[in-house]
């Protein structure tokens, strides 16, 4: 479940538009669909493909106000991608760690 998670929001940010929609949410605050499609040389249409892959994610969430679709970053989900990132740095550590123990004992004349 949690490996599931992770990949959608990796595939959702790994895209060059997927990624400025989501600084210009972070930054403006929640923006109506044609306001954000605005800033893309795209048709509204595949801006909002690009708006459902970050909702199927759950980087960004959807309100309707009548015929007015608001569209705002959602970046709790974050926290899966800091976390896997995390481990992987702690992994890096002790084998950085391990390798200058071996370099260390080397250097003193004791393998």
């Amino acid at each position: 479940m949690e490996d599931d998670i992770l990949s959608h929001i990796l595939k959702a940010a790994g895209d060059t538009t997927r990624r400025q929609i989501l600084t210009l949410l972070v930054q403006e605050g929640p923006l109506r669909v044609t306001a954000l499609a605005a800033h893309f040389d795209m048709s509204l249409n595949s801006v909002s493909k690009h708006i459902k892959v970050l909702e199927e994610a759950g980087l960004v969430t959807r309100r309707t106000l009548g015929r007015e679709h608001f569209i705002a970053a959602e970046l709790d989900p974050l926290k899966h991608t800091e976390q896997w990132f995390a481990q992987l740095k702690s992994i890096w550590e002790l084998r950085l760690s391990a390798l200058d123990q071996l370099l260390s004992s080397k250097e003193n004349g004791h393998e």
